[in-house]
């Protein structure tokens, strides 16, 4: 089984922290990285965590969701809602059977947004696949840590029975790597002009539909980039 990253994007409520680290702990999951909490540290979070303080104290704050992100090579978000462009879309226990299907030397990160909005497109741009908890259609609104609570439940579930798994020979190109693999994407296409920046309309966003589809490892992204590069040089 992978090393599982569960990260909060923007939490207002720190009782909402404590609570899923809580969660998290319950179901064995260690790795919390909070994105822009509103209010961390704090004794509501303490109290709430309810023994779970380790994590809490664990817990890596960063500034954007690309450093929570940066070294992890299958991102999950966490949404309700449909979106423009489609995202390939799982439930919770078939998005944990993905995950238990991942190189144990890889890491993989669940992402979960604001309390009251969720995380916006941009944010969604940066996710392999979407997970949908299935619920009242009339009330599907969930707390953020009891969602974190159903997908740490089913991430337990397919770890028990998942078979070991060797390190991959070569690994998914991380987060990191494929930030790196857009922007260059972005200005070669500027380059030659295929990309219009005054009117973009929404081709890098497809763009990374498709690659993120794709899951290239870090081989192929080496590759790829090495074709930009012969295209920049021929367009110089």
């Amino acid at each position: 089984m992978p090393a599982v990253r569960i990260v909060l994007v923007n939490t207002s409520h720190p009782g909402n922290i404590g609570a899923a680290a809580r969660a998290m702990k319950n179901m064995g999951l260690a790795e919390l990285s909070l994105v822009e909490p509103q209010s961390f540290p704090s004794a509501e979070a303490t109290a709430r965590a309810s023994g779970a303080d380790d994590l809490l104290a664990g817990a890596q704050v960063c500034a954007t969701l690309a450093e929570a992100l940066r070294d992890c090579t299958l991102v999950i978000g966490a949404s309700a809602r449909n979106r423009t462009l489609p995202v390939p879309m799982l439930d919770p226990r078939a998005s944990a059977a993905l995950v238990a299907e991942q190189p144990s030397d890889s890491r993989v990160a669940v992402v979960f947004g604001r309390e009251r909005t969720g995380l916006t497109n941009a944010e969604l741009d940066r996710c392999h696949y979407l997970v949908r908890i299935p619920a009242n259609p009339a009330y599907p609104s969930l707390n953020i840590a009891a969602a974190v609570q159903v997908i740490a439940y089913e991430l337990r579930l397919a770890a028990d029975s998942a078979p070991a798994r060797q390190e991959s020979r070569h690994r998914f190109a991380t987060a990191e790597e494929m930030e790196r693999f857009y922007q260059h994407l972005e200005e070669t296409l500027l380059a030659l002009e295929f990309l219009d920046a005054d009117n973009p309309r929404q081709l890098m966003r497809r763009l990374r539909r498709l690659f993120g589809r794709a899951r290239p490892n870090e081989n192929e992204v080496n590759i790829l980039r090495g074709i930009l590069t012969a295209v920049g040089r021929r367009c110089r």
